[in-house]
């Protein structure tokens, strides 16, 4: 990034925030036509910090970070959630943040492409500042604290935010390793459709399943996206929804204390909040689930296609409600919430009958 460039961005971040303190970084690249992880880049020296630690390294500390608001979002929804990470697990290509019920994420490090450490101002933005990276116990109140990764398309992955005053010491900790290296992003390929694939043997390895976990596994070897093979299994192991849908899902579950799952997948990291919901509420033309220790926003109005998919097990089978944008991609997947070994929740599946009851009707 030549300097005019950095210049640029900065006076267009400042005049945002100062116009709307509040306002998401993510929007305010969107303003520039360019990706938010160029936008925090031009920020490096002055209020960002490049991290320069391996993914699983990285992924390591983030048990060390005390409570923190952990952020995943995919292009229409938006999954956020307060607490502590717990222990990694999992190996050198993928992270297991496992906690059922608290901050539960699945890591993708191939995707883990710039780390950095954040500060923003809590109140009035400040300028031309020069202090060291991290300030004093007395000044941290005037500052908020994240770390966030980003893909090589500058697309966020993942953002955590301190929520502790003062900040716990692991902070520090990454603070001091901070570089002003700059990352170099490339433009990411817009998904180009195409005629629906053959694939004569899908339906029989769909129904040899005894694991969802196999199911990434049998999408590789077809060569088919997720939204394909919803398609290609339409009537037998998958049925499109109308978009409401998902309204009528979210308000039916929260009204029974129905409690699902909910994954929301950036390019490097799925995360998922599980338990009952709160009363979905529109807010702007987005739906919203403002919990306790959870919120999800979902622009709901810009889903393209909703699908109900059933996948087998050695359990009798565990079923999804997904949600797609108008480029294919997922937005949000859909469980109820089930323990390794047990079926799945009869009150569910009622729920979703009711739905395919309800669509015939109309």
């Amino acid at each position: 990034m030549i300097e005019s460039q950095q210049i640029a961005i900065l006076e267009a971040f400042d005049a945002a925030r100062a116009a709307q303190p509040r306002l998401p970084a993510i929007d305010i690249a969107e303003r520039l036509s360019i990706s938010e992880g160029e936008l925090q880049a031009a920020r490096l020296g002055r209020d960002v910090w490049t991290l320069p630690l391996a993914p699983k390294d990285l992924a390591a500390r983030l048990p060390l970070l005390g409570r923190v608001k952990a952020l995943t979002r995919s292009r229409l929804a938006v999954l956020e959630q307060t607490g502590d990470y717990p222990d990694l697990d999992g190996g050198p290509q993928t992270g297991l943040l496992l906690d059922p019920g608290g901050l539960d994420l699945r890591l993708l490090y191939s995707h883990w492409h710039w780390a950095c450490l954040i500060r923003d101002p809590i109140h009035a933005p400040i300028h031309g500042s020069n202090r060291a990276p991290l300030p004093t116990e007395s000044e941290q109140g005037q500052w908020r604290w994240s770390l966030q990764i980003f893909n090589q398309h500058g697309c966020a992955i993942h953002k955590s935010f301190a929520l502790e005053n003062p900040l716990p010491r692991p902070w520090g900790a990454l603070a001091a390793l901070g570089t002003i290296d700059t990352p170099a992003f490339t433009q990411s390929a817009p998904r180009l459709k195409r005629a629906l694939p053959e694939a004569p043997t899908l339906a029989s390895e769909w129904a040899a399943m005894r694991d969802v976990h196999q199911f990434f596994a049998l999408l590789q070897r077809h060569h088919l996206e997720r939204l394909e093979a919803n398609q290609l299994m339409e009537g037998r192991y998958t049925r499109a929804l109308p978009v409401d849908a998902l309204e009528n899902l979210l308000t039916k579950a929260s009204q029974r204390a129905l409690p699902l799952m909910l994954f929301v997948a950036s390019p490097g990291c799925v995360q998922i909040r599980t338990g009952t919901l709160p009363e979905p509420q529109r807010t702007r033309g987005w739906l919203n689930l403002f919990g306790e220790q959870f919120t999800l926003h979902l622009n709901d109005t810009a889903i393209e296609q909703v699908w109900q998919v059933s996948k087998p097990n050695r359990d009798g089978g565990v079923t999804s409600v997904e949600a797609f944008d108008a480029e294919g991609s997922l937005v949000l997947q859909i469980y109820a919430e089930r323990q390794e070994g047990r079926v799945e929740r009869p009150e569910w599946r009622q729920l979703l009958n009711e739905l395919g009851n309800q669509e015939a009707v109309a």
